[in-house]
């Protein structure tokens, strides 16, 4: 594509990199990226999303802003307390980037409505704070064969790791990373055991960059590996996670067939 000479100038230093060139450029711009939760997470990996240049992003979040959230998610502002966020994170996003699509989702990611979301988009980020989405979002993205870049954080450490086993059976999904939910109560959440604030950027800076990689197909994908980083000690870990025969989505005789293990 032909860029006019103010997307080069904003682009240059993706431009410069021989990895993207304007031709990786042109790709973003075409990207269609599906940001489930802008919280914590999904704060560092829109802002990043949105500088990028990926031309539609799409933001799923039925949540209002609270104070208490401004200590970690810093798409929100003090002005926006009581907000949906996803309009406050789009008013954000648009003033640093007029040139994205934003498409916005105040709602909650269902079983009625997590295939047709999914779906629209190219690549799915994950940046939700209980398993039971995490587990849906996971599914959908299989049913529905779209990679998903997922991360999760809790006091001082996060991991990030991309699912896409509906490419191929070299290829493992959330699933056979952590076969079903925790039990509730075992697993506390951020609310109730705290997070780093500037923990919430570094894995969301994390987590967008594996989303563009995705996109250029650059480099090493992250599918098959979870990153580990213990924020106490500074140490980042990277194990290996193999696709399970014994999978109930992805494995060799599945018993999740569709989305209706959700459905409450």
């Amino acid at each position: 594509m032909d860029f006019n000479e103010a997307q080069i100038q904003r682009y240059a230093r993706h431009i410069l990199l021989p990895e993207v060139g304007g031709e990786g450029q042109a790709q973003l711009m075409a990207a269609k990226v599906l940001v489930v939760g802008a919280g914590g997470l999904g704060s560092p990996l829109l802002l990043y999303l949105a500088a990028a240049g990926v031309g539609t992003i799409g933001l799923v979040d039925d949540d209002a802003v609270d104070l208490s959230n401004l200590q970690r998610q810093i798409v929100h502002t003090t002005p926006s307390v009581g907000r949906p966020k996803v309009d406050s994170a789009a008013e954000t996003l648009a003033a640093i980037n007029p040139e994205v699509t934003l498409v916005r989702h105040t709602e909650r990611l269902t079983t009625a409505n997590a295939m047709e979301l999914i779906s629209a988009y190219d690549i799915v980020a994950d940046g939700t704070d209980n398993f039971a989405t995490r587990f849906l979002i996971n599914d959908a993205c299989y049913f529905a064969k779209r990679p998903l870049v997922s991360a999760a954080i809790l006091r001082f450490d996060g991991q990030v790791s991309t699912f896409k086993a509906h490419e191929d059976g070299a290829h493992p999904c959330y699933r056979c990373l952590y076969r079903e939910p925790p039990p509730d109560g075992q697993i506390p959440t951020c609310a109730e055991a705290g997070v780093l604030g500037a923990l919430c950027g570094m894995v969301g800076s994390l987590q967008a960059t594996e989303v563009i990689k995705e996109i250029l197909h650059i480099g090493d994908s992250l599918s098959g590996s979870l990153v580990i980083y213990e924020g106490l000690g500074t140490t980042f870990r990277k194990i290996k996670v193999r696709p399970d025969p014994g999978c109930p989505l992805c494995g060799e005789a599945p018993s999740i067939t569709d989305l209706s293990i959700h459905e409450h």
